[in-house]
């Protein structure tokens, strides 16, 4: 169980990574998106390839998986929408929201009752979150996709939590970026029809960019979040993420200058989004102990 949580932080470091990527690279959200799918089919059907990695699925079962592939492709435009629109804080922000989330859609899908505890942690995760950041109206339209991201993103946990119970996490993740590069690469020209860019071929720079996010924050964060997921709740694994935007925000003042004060306000929401994470652990330990 120890071996789970230290492997869900790396993954949270690692997903810290993915808003400074958005910033760096030039592509709009929705093309960003589908090279670093493509990227990551290409890599992780390598390393299935290298690892002889058993793969007696039927075409249904490969398809089912390749669906949820669209919720992760929908939930990463939307983010990178919100870091383009508004700034890495806001698009990081907006995601701590998966765990309220989480918290009133799993019981609906589940048809379980609602509980208690993971909505009391949801709304004091809220609360850090109003302190950390004060929604500042010029960002309206970045908040605005950032929810809608960060739903998109709990969608995406809830249905890989049953996946991983029956499959390897890496077969799981190579079909799910094979079907987010499909479905987005058919919904792409109408996206590039409303959001037009001047060249469909991302320069050097951006190529790099991509391909190391692709290889530390798609492939490794996405098979290190299928493990965890086997043995930690969702609501767990997502409200863990939420120091994600404590990490993010860090390096967004560090490298970008994003004009946010650290503040009282500041410190005060990163303790409330820490006690949440800290309570959440403390329970689900206790659980399983």
């Amino acid at each position: 169980m120890k071996k789970s949580y230290y492997l869900l932080h790396f993954a949270v470091i690692l997903a810290g990574f993915t808003g400074i990527f958005g910033k760096l690279i030039s592509l709009n959200a929705g093309l960003l998106v589908w090279y670093r799918l493509f990227f990551s089919s290409i890599m992780l059907f390598l390393i299935v390839k290298l690892l002889s990695i058993t793969n007696k699925i039927t075409a249904k079962e490969k398809i089912d998986i390749a669906k949820i592939g669209m919720l992760i492709a929908i939930h990463w435009v939307f983010f990178y929408a919100s870091i383009k629109y508004a700034n890495i804080s806001i698009g990081v922000v907006c995601y701590c929201l998966v765990s309220f989330f989480t918290a009133v859609f799993k019981p609906l899908i589940d048809n379980t009752r609602f509980k208690v505890s993971e909505l009391m942690l949801s709304a004091l995760t809220l609360l850090g979150i109003s302190l950390i950041f004060h929604f500042d109206i010029s960002y309206r339209l970045g908040i605005t996709v950032g929810i809608i991201s960060s739903a998109f993103a709990s969608l995406y946990t809830i249905y890989n939590e049953r996946l991983v119970r029956n499959y390897d996490s890496k077969i799981i993740n190579y079909y799910q970026m094979i079907g987010g590069t499909i479905g987005l690469g058919i919904l792409l020209p109408v996206y590039l029809y409303f959001f037009p860019i001047e060249s469909l071929i991302p320069n050097l720079q951006d190529i790099a960019y991509l391909i190391l996010m692709s290889l530390f924050c798609t492939v490794g964060l996405y098979v290190s979040f299928a493990e965890v997921l086997k043995k930690i709740p969702a609501f767990t694994v997502n409200l863990t993420f939420n120091l994600e935007t404590i990490y993010a925000i860090i390096m967004a003042f560090l490298f970008f200058g994003e004009s946010k004060e650290v503040n009282a306000s500041f410190y005060a929401g990163l303790f409330f989004v820490m006690v949440s994470v800290l309570l959440q652990t403390l329970i689900s330990v206790r659980k399983e102990r």
